[in-house]
């Protein structure tokens, strides 16, 4: 952060130099910037809408889009890059017809912002934002929460404006980013439930008004409420420029009905095997070895990449690297540690009830009952 804002700062000294007076600006009085934000979209990486920054000046045949969400699939190992957290973003241009374009094919809702700014602010935007889009700085490390595609336009509308220019409302509750998540993804549960898995401790932290602007329909929001030093609104009513096309998903079974019901099934077949004398190795191979392999993924992300917001993950109180000696030891298991592993998914239940200092998925509650179960027959069975 600190050298993005020397650099803004040095394109900001090239502008007062490059442009005497304000007759001279770089871009014509009529001319204007504007905000677009576009709705969500039918993909995950597009759950949480998309954030633009249009420079219109007709009298010179510009309308241009200027877009930080672009990355390169030609990137040398890009799915190995962004396991780990190192995919570059970066800034990309076009014109505004072929945005449009883009948005119509992706029958994607598209709004539009006219920022309320001086012609000394739009040229500082303009210059800023064609300085990024050298090919030595357009790319950057992407980061879902602090750096992506709406923190990148609200930084510069900062650095135009000074960031003592803007005032930014709190929220009324409060939030977090997991809160953020959770609005996006309420027709999709699955990803919901894939989201709450990865993602740590860290995600529970509560937003201000300026963190919380990462998400760009929030940006949108911040923005119209905002208003710049003099008191003025920042920016005109919104104008929808893109119809919004809602999804039509059929009816999909959530992740927490498959869970109880799994609970239920496991429940039936470990009291059957109580009176019949089963052992059900089978199944707790699988639910071992599942178990495992998320324990696995969640350690990597947590320790073998550089994403901050997979740390201090509880998930895996439940899903816990135990089990990997539960699956070889199987009944010759040492008492002392099924009572480890039995203190953890307490601890995860109790977790996922009370929702601090992680929120657990629903889903976690039927599915801690599930091994909970297992290791009780596990050391029933030592017992005979």
């Amino acid at each position: 952060m600190k050298n993005r804002r020397l650099f803004w700062a040095f394109s900001l000294g090239l502008l007062l130099f490059s442009v005497p007076t304000k007759a001279e600006g770089l871009l014509h009085e009529n001319a204007f910037v504007s905000l677009l934000t576009c709705g969500a979209g039918s993909e995950v990486e597009s759950y949480f809408g998309h954030t633009a920054i249009r420079v219109c000046d007709t009298s010179q045949g510009i309308d241009l889009v200027y877009n930080y969400g672009t990355y390169d699939f030609d990137q040398p190992h890009f799915y190995w890059t962004f396991a780990r957290g190192n995919l570059n973003y970066c800034l990309s241009r076009t014109t505004y017809w072929a945005f449009l374009q883009t948005y119509t094919y992706e029958q994607r809702a598209v709004y539009e912002q006219r920022l309320n700014l001086t012609q000394q602010q739009r040229d500082n935007m303009f210059v800023l934002l064609e300085n990024n889009y050298h090919p030595d700085y357009r790319y950057y490390r992407y980061d879902f929460f602090r750096d992506n595609c709406a923190t990148r336009p609200r930084d510069i509308l900062e650095s135009a404006l000074g960031h003592r220019s803007l005032h930014y409302a709190e929220p009324l509750s409060p939030t977090s980013y997991r809160d953020v998540l959770y609005a996006s993804t309420e027709e999709h549960l699955w990803w919901r439930l894939a989201f709450d898995i990865v993602l740590g401790i860290p995600t529970d932290h509560r937003c201000d008004g300026r963190e919380l602007m990462f998400a760009p329909l929030l940006l949108m929001q911040q923005v119209a409420t905002e208003t710049t030093g003099n008191g003025q609104p920042l920016a005109a009513e919104r104008q929808q420029i893109l119809p919004e096309h809602p999804a039509t998903d059929g009816w999909q079974a959530s992740p927490l009905m498959l869970a109880w019901c799994l609970m239920l099934v496991v429940l039936a077949l470990t009291m059957l095997s109580f009176r019949y004398g089963w052992t059900l190795r089978w199944l707790d191979i699988i639910l071992y070895g599942a178990a495992f392999l998320v324990a696995l993924l969640l350690l990597f992300l947590w320790l073998g990449t550089n994403h901050r917001y997979t740390e201090w993950n509880l998930n895996l109180l439940w899903a816990s690297p135990l089990w990997l000696y539960f699956l070889i030891r199987g009944a010759k298991s040492r008492p002392w540690l099924i009572v480890v592993q039995l203190a953890l998914l307490l601890l995860a239940l109790l977790t996922a009830l009370v929702g601090w200092p992680q929120h657990l998925n629903s889903a976690v509650i039927p599915i801690t009952l599930v091994f909970f179960i297992r290791l009780i027959a596990l050391s029933r069975q030592k017992q005979q």
